[in-house]
This record gives structure tokens, C-alpha cells and sequence, in this order.
């Protein structure tokens, strides 16, 4: 048990209750910061203006639309199954609020005089609880579009549960090499393993995979298939109003939060200061970790907007043919070859062994992308070629003749 679990179990009832409290608190109005934040800097990218009228400069317009959202009817269609209907808002923004308990978002901090962590507990399976919790957000979507009785919630419902099954299978599989290099499953342990070197920079492929994956998971464009305007109006949510569709909007921000600080804890260290400023970790009596945690947050939630902001949507198929066919055969050789350096470093190899590996685990990467490269250049190239067609085997009219322009 680690010296962070143990002060997390030491906590009373009613100090664990206050930070559950503070907790909740936090996501509510990071998600009301972050909403804000996105309709700014997609504004800026697209040369706009943005929110500028409630409050100063905009900052108050997502309370507006809070309390806009909370005021309308709420409509119920006539063909939805009621019970259902209401309860898969409920479910998806629970799941998105429990992912929060094991993340570690200070270190050792004073609350109420009680030396603790900003945690609300420390289980051996933390990394596994966040994404079973993530698992069964995806059934408030399915159940959302199911229960509305119309048929574009329904494909918007099937296309979410499909794609969050794909990219959930590669966003696991990106963990493992984690897990190998930190021997635990424990969040308070994965950011103690990182006190030399981030898990970004020595698994980096991990790291890049992780990224992509929960940019699937979270059915954000350019993956935002679950709800494309163009194709499914609204998709699993067109039949909502009201509180309900307040609540998958809750949901879809606080889940972006959850995945990034998931993503901060197992790749950047959590809350732990940069290498090199470990220094200010002790600042503020242990609460300046706080801000070093909300930063690198802050950072992935960017990646979010500047993706939607720059890429278009994919089509289904592409969507799903790169997280098959890429993404997993690629997380399963980096498995591969992340075993057998851990491996070989446990049992004493020789330095010079463990270098010709990687060596040659480089050169068959390169061998491989290469060939993939002259392959797609062919298939290019023979696309391209089209040939003299055949006389068809049926009469065909001719074509009307037109005067010709003196």
C-alpha cells in the first residue's frame, strides 16, 4: 500500500464525503469553464467573435444556456418507452461523475486540518474501474436512442455502442504497456512510477494511441459519427429537451475532462510537477500540484478543440477500418516488443543485446511502412489506369448531336 493510500484510508466519514462534494463541484463548473473555452478558440480559429454578450466578453453565456436548457418544455414523444427514456440520461452522467474517485489531483495537501490527497479513494484495479465505468456510460446512449421510438436515435445509438466497442478494445490494449512499466494498476502507483521520466516520453506509442482512442471514445469530432448533423439530425439525442438533453450535454463534457485527466495521470505524471520543477510541488502547502493537474487537463482538452476545428468528420467505414486494422495490430506488436525489453532489462541483459533488439525492432518499422507506402502507390497507380472499355452486348442509342458554335 503506498503512503497516499494509506492517508486516503486514514480520512474520516465526513472529510471523504466533503471531497466527493468538492469533486462534483469541480466538474460542474470545469464544464461550464470548458464549453466556453471551445466556442472562444473555435471562434478565433474560424476568425469569429464568439460569446460576447452575456456577462464580461461572453464568460456567463454556458450559465445562460444552462438555465436557458433547464426553463424549456420538457416533450416526451408519444412513441418512447417513458421509464427508459429518462432513466439513459441519468446513466450516461452518472458514469462520466464515478470515473472521478480514483483519480489523484494533488498530492499531500492540509483540508480541514487533516493531512490528505485530493482522491476519494485508491483501489489495486483503479485504471480498470475508470474504464468499466466508461463502458457503461455507452448504455445511456444506446438505451437513449433505443427508447426514443424514431429510427435516426436508434442508428445513432448503434453507431455509438459499435465505435465505443472498437476504440475501447484499442484505448485497454494502449494501458498494458503501462501497467508492464509500472507493475500496478493503482493510479497513486502509475504517477509514482513516473518520478524520473513520464510514461509520454518511454512509451510513447502508447501514449499517441491512448490519445486517439479517446477521442473515439468520447464521440468527438472527427469521430462524432454517434451524432452527425448532416446524416442522423441530431443522432442519439434528437428526441431530447430540456433537463435530459442537459444532461447528455453535462455528460459529454465531463467525460472529455474524465479521459484527459485519466490520460494526465497514467502519461504525464498526474499531478506531479515537470521534471526539472519538482521544486514547486511542495508550493501552497501542497496545492500548487493542483494547478500543474489542471494544466496538463487543460492541454488534452485543447487537443479536443483543435481537432474539431480542424479536421472533417470521417466516413463510418474509415472510422472503423482504422481502429481495427491499425490502431489494434499496432498496440498488439508494441505489447510485444515492450514485454521483451522489460524483460530482458529484469534478467540482466547485455546493454549492447538490448540495443541490437531495438535496433532491429526500428529497422523492421521502417521495412514495414515503406512497403506499405510502394503498395498504396500501386494500387494508386492502378486505379488510375483505366483501360479501353468493351463494346456492350447491347444496343445502345446514340448520342444526340448538337450544332456546333461558329
Amino acid at each position: 500500500m503506498t503512503n497516499i493510500a494509506q492517508l486516503i484510508g486514514a480520512d474520516p466519514g465526513w472529510l471523504s464525503l466533503v471531497k466527493g462534494v468538492l469533486v462534483f463541484a469541480l466538474c460542474v463548473v470545469a464544464t461550464l469553464l470548458t464549453i466556453l473555452a471551445e466556442r472562444k478558440v473555435v471562434s478565433w480559429m474560424q476568425m469569429r467573435v464568439g460569446p460576447n454578450r452575456t456577462g464580461w466578453k461572453g464568460s456567463l453565456q454556458s450559465l445562460a444556456d444552462g438555465v436557458k436548457l433547464a426553463l424549456k418544455e420538457d416533450l416526451i414523444p408519444k412513441a418512447a418507452d417513458r421509464i427508459v427514456f429518462v432513466i439513459a440520461p441519468v446513466i450516461s452522467v452518472t458514469t462520466c461523475f464515478m470515473a472521478f474517485a480514483v483519480i489523484p489531483m494533488t498530492g499531500k495537501v492540509k483540508l480541514f486540518g487533516h493531512t490528505t490527497a485530493m482522491q476519494l479513494t485508491d483501489i489495486p484495479v483503479g485504471v480498470l474501474y475508470v474504464l468499466a465505468a466508461a463502458s457503461v456510460g455507452v448504455y445511456g446512449i444506446v438505451l437513449a436512442g433505443w427508447s426514443s421510438g424514431s429510427t435516426y436515435p436508434l442508428l445513432g445509438g448503434l453507431r455509438s455502442s459499435a465505435q465505443v466497442i472498437s476504440y475501447e478494445v484499442a484505448m485497454g490494449l494502449s494501458l498494458v504497456a503501462v501497467f508492464i512499466y509500472s507493475g500496478s494498476m493503482s493510479t497513486s502507483d502509475i504517477v509514482n512510477a513516473q518520478n524520473k521520466w513520464w510514461f509520454a516520453v518511454t512509451l510513447f506509442p502508447s501514449f499517441i494511441i491512448y490519445t486517439i482512442s479517446m477521442v473515439g471514445e468520447t464521440n468527438r469530432a472527427p469521430f462524432d459519427l454517434a451524432e452527425a448533423e448532416g446524416e442522423l439530425v441530431g443522432g442519439f439525442h434528437t428526441e431530447y429537451s430540456s433537463l435530459k438533453f442537459a444532461l447528455f450535454f453535462l455528460a459529454e463534457y465531463v467525460n472529455i475532462i474524465g479521459v484527459s485527466a485519466l490520460a494526465t495521470t497514467l502519461f504525464l505524471g498526474g499531478p506531479t510537477a515537470p521534471p526539472g520543477l519538482g521544486f514547486t510541488n511542495a508550493w501552497l502547502g501542497g496545492w500548487f500540484t493542483f494547478i500543474w493537474f489542471f494544466i496538463k487537463v487543460f492541454l488534452f482538452f485543447f487537443l479536443f478543440i483543435w481537432l474539431r476545428g480542424t479536421l472533417p468528420r470521417l466516413r463510418y467505414d474509415q472510422f472503423m477500418k482504422f481502429g481495427w486494422k491499425v490502431l489494434i495490430p499496432v498496440n498488439v506488436a508494441w505489447i510485444l516488443v515492450v514485454s521483451t525489453l522489460r524483460v530482458m532489462s529484469q534478467q540482466g541483459a547485455p546493454q549492447y543485446l538490448i540495443a541490437a533488439f531495438t535496433g532491429g525492432v526500428v529497422l523492421a518499422v521502417l521495412a514495414a511502412t515503406n512497403l506499405y507506402d510502394s503498395s498504396k502507390r500501386k494500387a494508386e497507380e492502378r486505379a488510375r489506369y483505366v483501360g479501353e472499355m468493351p463494346e456492350p452486348s447491347f444496343p445502345v442509342p446514340s448520342l444526340p448531336r448538337t450544332k456546333e458554335v461558329e
